[in-house]
């Protein structure tokens, strides 16, 4: 067993290189553990194939010597209590082939059968499910029969209909989601593998076993999932224009990512904390993401608004503006950054899925309808009858250095040494490949020198990934829980506000420092904030 920092705010138990059913039920017992008798501040536990994620609290990340003790004990405690018993076993029926299938005379002709033998096959085997990941309620399948095995596709589509049984190498799985994938797609089944509304949003849980069943056309068509229709208001914020991207988010979700659920909320959080804590919400509540162009919107009652994050024409950055009601407020084109945080006095009042009021617009849940905001629509905000004294605004000496030519600190990443030094010096320029699931660089490329392929392993945001192409991606706040590429860093928490406000052009450049001199720097913004709290108390009656 090794334990290695995952960032500042997280580590990674490894208990070895190899996947199969004995190394998935060990990854299971010390999780179960790990949940039981948690480290202080851990806020999520995430299996893996053969490794575990410890997430916690920014800033209570403990010393690595120290929390090593503590999960060592763990350890030997989950292997004196010996292994747990696959769970359940769980039957998916499958319409396999036509429509549904479309890669199933693909698969049979690599493997020499038919497809009526390829069905024969999938359906007649076991399967485990070794882990949740890639999107909310992915199982990772082992156990597809290597004779029908098949890599994945070149090119990825760019939708893949929820319900998507797949192939892709030797796993087989289920696209709990409509999201783009490379799999090969061999049927479709009408269960919703993930559900935010049910007491247990997956279906699947890892360790379970899994059995499929081929069903006919018209037995899909009666049970196919049907949208969830959306409910109506007629009171709140009326959004004339919705602008670009608009989103409702908060801090995001915790706890969830074992069921593959991204932690979402602001891409740039301590944008939202400054934001709400300027018209005296609690740092945490909800309000408006704005991305590239904010939107039109009209206040039903007076109200105090601020915007904090990226520039945007129509309302000036850090500080409280009163508006009337009626009042129509028009943001604009971002002029600095791309995103911007529009708090509102109350905080925006949809209703909490999965303990956050975020919007992952992937999985299509939470915020506003699990969307982005259309014109037309009207978005209940609650009213807050605290009186705002004076008018003041926030010191800049405490905002982060946003611009276009930033430097980000980032601390080592697993598979560090597998790149050339100096790799950070490199200036990196934005591509057009950006948005809240990762930005990717453009630029000087990373060669490996190591051609081993990787057991997929946790990540989060700031991890900084190399796909085979050399090209970085920062991860970002509804990044997937789980990935195969190499991880070279991952940028520092308290710089994670610059990475979400590059937008296509910018450049970046990295420096490397401890996670100590990370953990030291959250300390101090965060001491920062204390003193601003403080200070706002006066502000407010």
């Amino acid at each position: 067993m090794t334990v290695s920092p995952l960032g500042d705010s997280a580590v990674v138990i490894s208990l070895g290189d190899t996947i199969g059913p004995a190394m998935a039920a060990r990854v299971r017992a010390i999780a179960t553990e790990l949940r039981r008798t948690p480290p202080a501040g851990t806020v999520d536990v995430v299996p893996a194939f053969a490794q575990i994620a410890l997430c916690f609290e920014p800033g209570r990340l403990p010393e690595m010597e120290d929390l090593g003790r503590e999960l060592a004990e763990a350890v030997v405690r989950a292997d004196t209590r010996g292994r747990p018993a696959d769970l359940r076993t769980i039957e998916i029926p499958v319409c396999y082939g036509g429509a549904h299938g479309p890669d199933l005379a693909a698969v049979a002709e690599r493997a020499a059968l038919s497809p009526a033998e390829v069905i024969g096959r999938h359906a007649g085997a076991d399967y485990l499910v070794y882990a949740i990941g890639f999107s909310p309620g992915f199982p990772y399948l082992g156990g597809l029969p290597p004779e029908i095995a098949t890599p994945r596709r070149a090119t990825p589509r760019l939708r893949v209909a929820a319900g998507s049984v797949g192939i892709g190498g030797a796993q087989t799985g289920v696209y709990p989601q409509e999201s783009p994938g490379g799999w090969n797609l061999i049927g479709r089944t009408p269960l919703r593998l993930f559900d935010p509304l049910r007491a247990e949003p997956a279906l699947l849980r890892a360790g379970d076993r899994v059995k499929f069943h081929a069903i006919p056309e018209q037995e899909f068509a009666a049970g196919e999932l049907t949208r969830i229709s959306e409910v109506v208001r007629t009171d709140g914020i009326q959004v004339v224009r919705a602008g670009m991207h608009t989103t409702v988010q908060d801090l995001g979700r915790a706890g969830r990512r074992a069921e593959g659920v991204p932690v979402s909320g602001a891409a740039d959080g301590f944008a939202l904390r400054l934001a709400n804590l300027i018209v005296g919400n609690p740092e945490g509540a909800a309000a408006f993401e704005l991305s590239f162009v904010g939107p039109e919107v009209r206040f039903p009652h007076e109200t105090v608004v601020a915007l904090g994050g990226g520039e945007f024409e129509g309302l000036p950055l850090w500080r409280p503006v009163r508006v009337a009601a009626g009042t129509i407020l028009k943001l604009g084109a971002a002029r600095r950054g791309c995103r911007g945080y529009l708090a509102v006095a109350g905080g925006i009042d949809v209703a909490p899925v999965l303990d956050s009021r975020s919007t992952c617009v992937r999985a299509g849940f939470g915020g506003f309808h699990g969307r982005v905001l259309r014109d037309g629509d009207v978005v209940p905000v609650l009213q807050s009858a605290r009186p705002l004294r004076g008018s003041w605004h926030v010191d800049h000496r405490l905002l982060p250095a946003y611009g276009g030519d930033s430097l980000v600190r980032v601390v080592r990443g697993a598979q560090a040494g597998e790149y050339a030094e100096g790799w950070n010096a490199a200036r990196f320029t934005v591509s057009r490949q950006a948005d809240r699931m990762g930005v990717r660089l453009a630029g000087a490329t990373l060669v490996r020198n190591n051609t081993q392929d990787l057991i997929s392993s946790p990540v989060v945001p700031g991890t900084i990934q190399v796909p085979p192409d050399g090209e970085p991606i920062v991860l970002l706040a509804d990044a997937q829980t789980i990935g195969g590429y190499p991880q070279v860093a991952h940028v520092v928490t308290v710089d994670l506000p610059l990475v979400a406000q590059l937008r296509p052009g910018d450049t970046v450049r990295f420096r490397e420092i401890s996670p100590g001199e990370a953990r030291a720097l959250m300390v101090a913004r965060e001491h920062s904030l204390a003193l601003l709290k403080e200070g706002l108390k006066e502000k407010w009656g």
